[in-house]
Parts: C-alpha cells; structure tokens; sequence
C-alpha cells in the first residue's frame, strides 16, 4: 500500500521550507496542503498545542514541529542521510539547531522590526550569533560538510531571509568581509540547484515581511 504524505504549511512559512527541502533531497512525493492559519480546522485538529505549521501527516499520524518532523522524516526514510551518524555529531547539530530557533532568529527578527538604540543592540547581537556560526563553518562548504544536511535546512531561513530584510531595511546584516564563511554559505544553499527552486517568490516576500514590519515601527513613531 502507498505511504500517505501530506504537508499542512503556508506558502510563506520558513519552518515548512525546512521540509519541503528536506522532501526534496530525500526524492518523497507528498502533497502540499496551504493552509489559512486563521481559518484552519486541520491545523488545530492536528496541532492543538501551539497551533501553527508545518505539520506532516504520515498515514494518518500527525507529526508537530519542524526541527522534530525533520529528524523523522530522516528516521523514517535513510536515502541521503540528514544529520550526522556520529553520536557527538548528531547532538552538535540538534545544540546548533536550538541555537539558532532559539538565539539567532528572535536577533535578525529583532534588528528588523526595530529602530535606533533597540535597532543597534539587535544588530550587535545578531553579530555575536553569526560570529558562533562563523566558527562551525570553518574549513566547510556547508554546515555538515560538503553536502547539505540537517543544520543546513535548520539555517535555511537565514539564506533566503535575509536578503530580504536587508533589501527592505537597507542595512547590512551580513557583512562579506566580517562573515566571510557565512557569506559564502548563504550563497551555495540559496543557490544550490535543490534548493534554489523551491524558494517562495521574492517580491511576494518582500511586500508580505514589509507589511509585518510597518506596525511595529508605527509603535515607536
């Protein structure tokens, strides 16, 4: 009997990208089901806790949270290994994982909806977190190596997000000449042929994160 796969997430979301590439590199078919997250019954049938995508639905069985979704969908299917099969490895990339959801993205969220002082902190402190990435990607092309893998798909959102933010904001979060190995990762993921089609449509991007940030400056006006 076929596997059942199907895919609750937006057309936006970040966290769903996650496994949409990671579907892509395994070679899973699936079916996408966008969802209106105001509106949505099966989400919340399926993810009463927190109630958001992506959620994956594996012969009926819901699976909640992108990071643990991806850690399934490489339990479940071995083609193209995601994380490391090193014990130590394996735990690194989970820390970094966490480190990034948990630090990394509420800095870059930070110095985006913000202005002056608050703006200058965020983005001091968005550097210190690059500055730790920086140092994992020391002598590598991507995070696991010399091919895509788990911690990649984790930082995803840092390779087609920021771009974004820096085009609306018109700063510059990540400098090439400080962060020369982050710099040059941005690129081969973003650009890498498996995830470079699967990226949402920039200019939709730009005016829906322009439109996320304009009450938050209109607070501080």
């Amino acid at each position: 009997m076929a596997e059942e796969l199907k895919l609750f997430r937006t057309w936006s979301s970040p966290f769903a990208l996650r496994v949409v590439h990671a579907f892509k590199i395994k070679g899973l078919e699936y079916e996408t089901i966008l969802e209106d997250l105001k509106k949505s019954d099966k989400v919340l049938e399926y993810n009463p806790i927190y109630k958001k995508v992506p959620v994956l639905v594996h012969n009926g069985k819901p699976i909640c949270e992108s990071l643990v979704i991806l850690e399934y969908i490489d339990e479940t299917w071995k083609q193209c290994p995601l994380l490391p099969q090193d014990p130590y490895e394996k735990a690194m990339a989970r820390f970094w994982a966490k480190f990034g959801d948990d630090k990394v993205m509420p800095s870059v969220w930070t110095a985006f909806i913000s202005q002056g002082k608050d703006q200058e902190e965020a983005i001091a402190q968005a550097a210190g977190n690059f500055r730790f990435l920086e140092e994992q990607l020391n002598g590598k092309k991507f995070f696991g190596g010399e091919t895509i893998g788990y911690l990649d798909l984790a930082f995803g959102w840092l390779a087609n997000l920021i771009g974004i933010m820096e085009e609306i904001t018109g700063l510059k979060l990540v400098n090439a000449e400080e962060f020369p190995l982050l710099s040059a990762w941005i690129n081969n993921f973003a650009d890498d042929p498996v995830i470079k089609e699967l990226w949402p449509p920039h200019d939709k991007m730009v005016e829906k994160f322009q439109a996320q940030r304009e009450p938050f400056l209109k607070k501080v006006a």
